[in-house]
């Protein structure tokens, strides 16, 4: 009861044509689909609703509403405010190779004017999807003036351009799971004291940067980046992680004979001459990823401290008044037992982060 309490909901429409690939990309991010396999899937027939937990606590309340005519009519008529009522998020599919671009600019305009009589203060995030279909050397032009389409249709029905965010996804690269990440990242409370605690953990560690996982989904919820790793050229490299890290699910799945949702790792580690990175459990529904100088002794105490943190970083909760709670513990943080390797590679103890 007292876990059921504290969960929090979130309510989340994904909308768009019928065909733009709406529950392909739902498949793909909470189900453990790969994009060759989404060609199976049928039409989605009214509105399929889904509960998913995420990070523990927060619970996204999923609506998949099918976008055939006569479902968006209803929507938009009988189904008014029961669809459009306490909206945390609302996520318009637009597909890019669609040869109907004005009646799917109308869908859109009759949708969000729904949305902002019943929940005037709900995030948009369009994807303009399927980007693989338009050739690489235009990609960018035609993004553009499409979000300057959406952008206009958006202020005219009373949005602000704050509450509308822009996105071009493809279920073939690592696009869709930068959008999804920047969804979950709004969604999430109390993101910014999960952060200060990770700012705390890689001063202790002296990381060059620490990735945030969800475990079940592989999303990232945040990342904290130090020093020179800020000029890292690879934008997408947390994306690019994520689906690797879903690929790896999959053939674990293949191996050991289970669903990839059920599968799981210790630990991932990555030693060059230029770095060293390794991947572990964080939380119950968390994992870190960590990038080290390459230092054998530094990575070893990074592992080590890793482990001392989780208990920690286990009281995070995904309920505002909690993320208030953990703000409140003091500027030096929580009190995280650092480790350090000796020269013979023995862990001795050397007191605490707050310490430092």
């Amino acid at each position: 009861m007292e876990r059921s309490k504290r969960q929090k909901q979130r309510k989340v429409l994904l909308m768009g044509r019928s065909g733009a690939g709406k529950s392909s990309m739902r498949s793909i991010i909470f189900s453990n689909y790969v994009a060759k396999d989404v060609r199976r899937l049928g039409a989605t027939v009214d509105v399929e609703h889904s509960n998913i937990r995420f990070m523990g606590n927060l619970m996204l309340n999923l609506w998949d509403c099918g976008g055939q005519d006569s479902f968006v009519e209803s929507y938009l008529s009988n189904q008014r405010s029961h669809v459009f009522t306490s909206v945390a998020v609302m996520i318009f599919v637009f597909d890019i190779s669609s040869r109907e671009a004005a009646a799917d600019l109308l869908s859109f305009a009759s949708t969000i004017r729904a949305l902002y009589e019943f929940s005037p203060g709900s995030k948009i995030f369009v994807l303009i999807h399927k980007m693989d279909l338009v050739p690489a050397d235009q990609k960018a032009r035609v993004f553009q003036q499409k979000a300057i389409d959406v952008r206009t249709t958006c202020e005219d029905e009373g949005f602000q351009s704050q509450q509308v965010d822009f996105w071009a996804t493809s279920i073939w690269d690592q696009s869709l799971y930068k959008a999804w990440t920047q969804v979950i990242y709004f969604l999430v409370p109390n993101a910014s004291a999960i952060e200060d605690m990770l700012r705390r953990l890689a001063d202790l560690l002296d990381a060059r940067e620490l990735i945030l996982y969800e475990r079940t989904t592989c999303l990232v919820v945040t990342h904290i980046t130090r020093d020179a790793e800020q000029r890292n050229p690879y934008n997408d490299r947390f994306e690019r992680i994520s689906s690797i890290l879903k690929t790896h699910k999959h053939s674990m799945a293949k191996h050991t004979g289970t669903m990839a949702s059920e599968v799981s790792f210790a630990e991932l580690q990555i030693k060059t001459g230029d770095f060293m990175f390794f991947i572990t459990r964080l939380t119950e529904n968390t994992n870190l990823a960590v990038v080290m100088p390459s230092d054998e002794a530094s990575f070893n105490a990074a592992r080590v401290n890793v482990q001392l943190a989780r208990r920690e970083f286990s009281h995070l909760d995904i309920v505002e008044k909690r993320g208030k709670d953990v703000q409140r513990q003091g500027k030096d943080g929580p009190a995280l037992e650092e480790v350090r390797m000796a020269d013979d590679g023995e862990a001795s103890s050397s007191g605490r982060a707050s310490d430092r």
